[in-house]
């Protein structure tokens, strides 16, 4: 019996399931919760495509299914097929003056900071390839190290019970306060109940919750309270002023 893999269904408009089948894998389909490649009970593997990256940092899924990986499998990996962020930029738009740009360009920043987020915070290994055949060689390979491993016995699909998925979004909008991390979020949800009462905290109640003190309630209620529209408000104050003064010099 060769390399037992379990794909996605939602996969078989790809060409990784008849590559991974010309290249000796024991492929069987089913619905996936979590993942799109399931070679062992402790390692799923989410493949994405440039375009499908950059939809999912947008809409959030990213972090959803990054969640997802790292609450149900020990050792997960994402699979980044795409020629762009491997410096070839093939994704090519015609500008107003007749040049091509590269489409991805202005959105770089926002997808490397994801992916830094994915690495940092859920730990996640990011493994880029070229084309659909590197992305069928290195699932391959992957499977085949958690085989030596004799990490395949058993059935390699467990039953998953997927959390609230608003609850999970809620952790993340608090998440990205200043100082706060995933296990503060979650005391935070716990004792305000929702996002807009946490958000609404007063410093001495923020200050109250374990691991997060007194400065750093100090700086999220700062961050919070801060107005853009009243500093250009102040700017165009001090303009006005500013011009006043000119002219009655010039009187």
């Amino acid at each position: 019996m060769g390399t037992r893999i379990v794909i996605d269904e939602r996969e078989k408009g790809s060409r990784i399931p008849e590559l991974l089948d010309g290249l000796g894998a024991s492929i069987e389909f089913s619905l996936l919760t979590v993942g799109d490649y399931i070679v062992s009970s402790q390692t799923a593997i989410e493949r994405k495509t440039i375009s499908d990256l950059v939809s999912s940092i947008y809409d959030g899924r990213l972090f959803l299914q990054c969640n997802d990986l790292v609450r149900y499998y020990h050792r997960p990996l994402i699979v980044i097929e795409g020629n762009t962020l491997l410096g070839r930029q093939e994704n090519y738009s015609q500008t107003l003056d007749g040049n091509y740009r590269d489409s991805y360009t202005e959105q770089m920043p926002l997808i490397l900071d994801a992916l830094a987020r994915v690495a940092l915070e859920f730990r996640i290994p990011i493994i880029p390839t070229p084309t659909p055949e590197y992305t069928s060689r290195i699932l391959m390979m992957i499977a085949n190290q958690v085989r030596r491993e004799g990490s395949t016995d058993g059935p390699l699909l467990r039953r998953i019970r997927k959390q609230n998925p608003i609850y999970v979004q809620q952790l993340s909008i608090l998440s990205s306060l200043p100082g706060v991390g995933d296990k503060t979020a979650v005391r935070m949800l716990k004792k305000f109940g929702t996002p807009i009462r946490t958000l609404t905290a007063s410093v001495a109640e923020l200050s109250m919750l374990a691991g997060l003190g007194t400065n750093r309630a100090i700086r999220i209620r700062r961050l919070l309270d801060y107005s853009s529209h009243i500093k250009e408000t102040q700017n165009e104050i001090q303009k006005t002023l500013g011009d006043s003064d000119e002219r009655i010099g010039s009187n």
